[in-house]
C-alpha cells in the first residue's frame, strides 16, 4: 500500500505541474474542463498521499482545492446550460 500511495503522490504532483503549466503558457484556460479536471485528479491522489503521511496541512488544502475545482467545473456547467446552443 505504501508504494503506491508514493507512486500516487508523484503522479498527483506531475498532473499538478502539468496543469499549472497549461494555463501559465496559454494552452488552456483556468475555467477550462481540461484545467478543472487535473486539479481534482492531482488534488485527490496528493491529499490520499498526504493522509498517508499524517501530513495534514498538506492534506487538509488538497480537500480545499478539490472543492474549489468541483465549485469551478458547476460554474461552467451551468454557464454553458444558461447558453443557447446553436442547432
Amino acid at each position: 500500500m505504501s508504494t503506491l500511495l508514493e507512486i500516487a503522490g508523484w503522479l498527483g504532483a506531475a498532473l499538478l505541474l502539468l496543469a499549472y503549466a497549461l494555463v501559465s503558457y496559454g494552452r488552456v484556460g483556468g475555467r477550462s474542463v481540461l484545467y478543472q479536471t487535473l486539479n481534482i485528479a492531482a488534488s485527490v491522489l496528493l491529499a490520499a498521499n498526504t493522509a498517508w503521511h499524517h501530513a495534514w496541512p498538506s492534506a487538509f488544502v488538497n480537500v480545499v482545492w478539490i472543492a474549489i475545482a468541483v465549485g469551478a467545473l458547476s460554474a461552467v456547467a451551468a454557464s454553458r446550460r444558461a447558453t443557447p446552443q446553436e442547432p
